[in-house]
């Protein structure tokens, strides 16, 4: 029986996983910032020292106005931060 088919398969990781995030409109919330962009949200801790690409996904409320600029969002994220008085640039 040759080696490849005696070994347990195992699944597929990226390696290019470490270097996306999520953020939520909860996280968005507590920050309370105006202006948000990938060094506020570094600094803040929200997400980690390798992420190169953020996405806004929408898990809870925003309330405030928040300004986004080279951050992603999804689509349910994108309205509730226009019905919130902010917007994505």
């Amino acid at each position: 029986m040759p080696m490849q088919r005696r070994l347990p398969k195992r699944g597929f990781k990226s390696h290019l996983l470490k270097f996306n995030a999520e953020v939520t409109l909860t996280a968005l919330q507590r920050l309370g910032a105006s202006e948000v962009n990938l060094v506020t949200l570094k600094q803040a801790g929200l997400v980690g020292e390798l992420a190169k690409v953020v996405k806004i996904i929408k898990t809870g409320e925003l309330t405030i106005a928040v300004t986004l600029s080279g951050i992603g969002a999804t689509v349910a994220a994108k309205a509730a931060i226009e019905a919130a008085g902010g917007s994505l640039s």
